[in-house]
C-alpha cells in the first residue's frame, strides 16, 4: 500500500507557474486526507507559496505534506502553524559566478535568440540556477509553442554540459533548464525525502508529465519509484480521484 504520493508541479499540477485551480486544491486535500503528499519542483519557495502552500483548503491537512523546491535540494514543512526549512543545499558564491558564465557562452555559441523576453532569463535560487528561455514571467501560450519537443533545449542542455563537468544539467517546465550540483535531479530529492520522512521509496508513488529520458522527471523512475505519466493537469486530477479511491 501506498503511503506518499509525491508530484511534479508545473505541467502536473498546474499550469507553468500558474496556482493551482479550485478543483486541484479540493484533489490535494482529499489526498491528504488518505496519505503524505509531496511536490518537487524547480521553482524556490516564494514560487511553491504563491503556487501550492497559499492554494490548498483550509480543510488539507498541512501536517502531511512535504513542500520541496529547487529540485528537493530544500525541503519545507508545516509545523507550528508555520512553513519550517529542514534543510537547504546552496551553492557558494564562485560556483555561481561559473555557472552564470557557461550559461552566456551556451547561449552565445547555440544562437537561441527568442524574438520577445518577459523579465529575466536566469535566476539565482541560493540551490539551483534556472535559465528560462523566454523570462521568467512569459505569458502560458508563448511558452508552450517554443519548445514542446525539447528539441531547442536539448542542444543548450549539451553545450552546457561540455561546459560545466560535475552538474546536474536538467530539463524542467516548459521552457527551462536547471542546473544544480553534480547527482542533484529529483531522485536525489526523494531519496532526501524518504530519510526525512521515513517513509522507504518502496511506500511512495510519483506523477509527472516528463518522465521519459531526458525529462527532468524521469529520475524518479530510474530510482525505481513506480510513476505514472500524465499530459496535464485535468488527467492529474482523474489520478487523484483513482488514488483516493484505491487509498481510503
Amino acid at each position: 500500500m501506498k503511503q506518499l504520493v509525491a508530484f511534479d508541479l508545473d505541467g502536473t499540477l498546474a499550469e507553468s507557474k500558474q496556482p493551482l485551480g479550485d478543483a486541484m486544491g479540493d484533489a490535494l486535500a482529499d489526498l491528504l486526507d488518505v496519505a503524505d503528499v509531496a511536490v518537487i519542483s524547480g521553482g524556490d519557495w516564494p514560487q511553491f507559496d504563491k503556487q501550492v502552500a497559499s492554494r490548498l483548503p483550509e480543510r488539507a491537512d498541512l501536517f502531511r505534506l512535504w513542500l520541496m523546491p529547487t529540485t528537493g535540494t530544500k525541503l519545507y514543512t508545516h509545523r507550528d502553524g508555520d512553513w519550517q526549512a529542514l534543510y537547504a543545499e546552496l551553492f557558494d558564491e564562485e560556483e555561481k559566478h561559473h555557472i552564470l558564465e557557461a550559461f552566456d557562452a551556451a547561449l552565445d555559441a547555440t544562437g537561441f535568440v527568442p524574438e520577445e523576453v518577459w523579465g529575466e532569463r536566469i535566476e539565482d535560487r541560493g540551490s539551483q540556477i534556472t535559465f528560462s528561455a523566454l523570462g521568467q514571467q512569459a505569458p502560458i501560450r508563448a511558452k508552450e509553442v517554443w519548445d514542446p519537443d525539447f528539441a531547442k533545449r536539448k542542444i543548450i542542455q549539451a553545450d552546457l554540459r561540455s561546459r560545466l563537468p560535475g552538474l546536474s544539467i536538467n530539463m524542467g517546465g516548459a521552457t527551462s533548464i536547471d542546473i544544480t550540483r553534480e547527482g542533484v535531479d529529483k531522485g536525489y530529492g526523494l531519496k532526501k525525502l524518504a530519510e526525512a520522512s521515513g517513509f522507504p521509496l518502496e511506500a511512495m508513488i510519483f506523477v509527472g508529465d516528463a518522465i521519459f529520458p531526458g525529462g527532468n522527471d524521469y529520475p524518479a523512475k530510474q530510482i525505481g519509484l513506480d510513476t505514472i505519466q500524465v499530459r496535464d493537469p485535468e488527467e492529474t486530477l482523474a489520478v487523484i480521484a483513482a488514488l483516493v479511491a484505491c487509498l481510503k
